[in-house]
């Protein structure tokens, strides 16, 4: 058998930093990039006596999850103990939920290839993360410690621990075997990433971790009913490096198999550098972690008013913000699907709109000039030296016609370097279009007796005469006339000349 005899399982769990300035069970700060082991204290570095107490925003946060993904929420919700040993880990147990998830039972759909496919979510629940380990090669990296190199260089190959990330607010969201590609897993990442944005519960930073995934996956015999045994990929940076794990993952499944090899239930690592996987341990299940009920924190208890403000509080979320560009605002399909895809791009897309702009127009400079050049100096909208404000004085501009649309460009693209406005760099350089019909006439009239032979072809509808035509008023006013204007008044000057 080939790779294209089997079906590929995928299931997939993400684990998002909520967005909170302190951790889940004290208020040290989760501020991101602080200097290792300064923001720590008794109770999230596992002290003996201390005692936790839970951060109701991250709660609210994992609830608001929860329910964006259509879950049934468990109105008597417990936290529980998760057991095992690791640096990283200084209470020798995690902080978690295995018995009473916040949110059951859930789903989310999925646009893919034109069609809707809904991938069904089995649990969000509400957990503590763990802290993280420095290796070597990170240890030669890191400018965060205030070290010299002698110091730096006695460190070599050792692993140190940096206690900053161990508490911080995590909500965990385990999707059901459902997805049956590479390519829908990807789609399943970007769509959860955006509802997590637009929930405003995490900012989905992976490359500061914010955003993480793990992914489980076991090939079967297309047409069989039973998983074949699952194997769970870490080591996942980025949703590129997870696509790229899962495509490896599947191809070395297939080959085995095909020889007649059994897959083991296993933990493999995703090696970036090198393009594969390999071993890291056997598969844990459930009861490796010895769960039991976190005696130091009550249950939480979701009353029907509770429930009922955070349903109230959810946002509009993307699907419906797109409908709404559409139905409401015109938009192409296209366009409202590229703009909504980034929330801080629809935000500034909104606010183009709300300032006046006609949304079309604010709907192609957002998705040209814009996304073009954020993806030339690497920035997000944020960082953009060009407010709303000034993007639709730009573009009011280039709609009277006191500039062409390709000099908005250039204009545009200098307001992204220096902030300035439109008008300031249109006068300093002279880019003002001219487009007084009386000022263009006698121009017009001159081109036109001076070019008795492109007229007369223009007369007898040859196209290209028209262009010749156009250039030479362009260059007699130095590519400041209005194309537009010009051409109105080469057609209105043309029946009045004799032939």
């Amino acid at each position: 058998m080939s790779e294209r005899d089997y079906e590929v399982v995928i299931g997939l769990e993400a684990h998002a930093h909520l967005a909170t300035r302190t951790k889940l069970f004290c208020g040290c700060s989760t501020r991101f990039g602080a200097p290792p082991n300064t923001q720590t204290c008794p109770v999230c570095t596992g002290h003996p006596g201390v005692l936790p107490v839970l951060n109701r925003t991250a709660f609210e946060h994992a609830l608001k999850t929860a329910l964006a993904l259509n879950c049934s929420i468990s109105r008597h919700t417990a936290l529980d103990r998760k057991n095992y040993y690791y640096p990283d880990l200084p209470k020798n147990y995690q902080i978690s939920q295995n018995y009473q998830n916040l949110g059951v039972n859930g789903h989310i759909d999925l646009e893919v290839g034109g069609s809707t496919r809904r991938v069904r979510i089995h649990n969000v629940h509400i957990e503590e993360d763990a802290g993280k380990l420095l290796h070597p090669e990170d240890l030669q990296q890191t400018t965060l410690f205030d070290i010299s190199e002698a110091e730096r260089a006695a460190l070599a190959g050792a692993t140190l621990v940096d206690l900053n990330r161990a508490g911080t607010p995590l909500v965990e969201i385990v999707t059901e075997p459902d997805l049956r590609s590479v390519a829908e897993a990807s789609v399943y990442m970007e769509t959860l990433a955006s509802m997590l944005l637009y929930l405003g519960v995490s900012d989905c930073k992976m490359q500061e971790g914010s955003l993480r995934f793990e992914a489980s996956i076991s090939l079967r015999p297309i047409g069989a009913r039973e998983y074949g045994n699952r194997v769970e990929i870490k080591n996942v940076n980025s949703m590129k490096a997870v696509a790229n794990a899962l495509e490896y993952e599947a191809r070395r499944q297939a080959d085995r198999l095909s020889h007649g090899e059994r897959i083991a239930r296993e933990t493999r690592l995703w090696n970036d550098a090198a393009g594969r996987t390999a071993p890291m341990r056997s598969k844990e299940e459930a009861q490796d972690y010895r769960y039991f009920p976190e005696p130091d924190l009550v249950p939480v208890e979701v009353d029907a008013a509770w429930l009922e403000r955070a349903r109230a509080s959810l946002p509009e979320m993307a699907p419906a913000r797109r409908r709404r560009f559409v139905e409401a605002m015109g938009l192409p399909d296209y366009d409202a699907g590229v703009l909504v895809a980034d929330k801080a791009l629809a935000d500034y897309f909104e606010s183009c709109v709300a300032l006046g702009a006609e949304p079309k127009a604010a709907s192609n400079w957002v998705m040209g000039a814009v996304l073009r050049e954020l993806r030339t100096r690497n920035i997000g909208i944020g960082e953009l030296a060009v407010p709303p404000a000034a993007l639709v004085e730009l573009i009011g501009l280039v709609a009277a016609g006191a500039i062409a649309p390709n000099t908005g460009k250039e204009v545009f693209a200098e307001m992204a370097a220096a902030g300035r406005r439109a008008p300031e760099i249109i006068e300093s350089r002279g880019l003002r279009q001219i487009s007084d019909s009386a000022e263009l006439e006698a121009i017009v009239l001159r081109v036109l007796r001076e070019n008795p032979k492109a007229a007369a072809d223009l007369r007898e509808g040859k196209k290209q005469a028209q262009g010749f035509l156009m250039g030479q008023v362009m260059r007699a006013t130095r590519g400041k006339a209005n194309p537009q204007v010009v051409g109105q008044l080469i057609a209105e000057k043309l029946a009045y000349l004799p032939a």
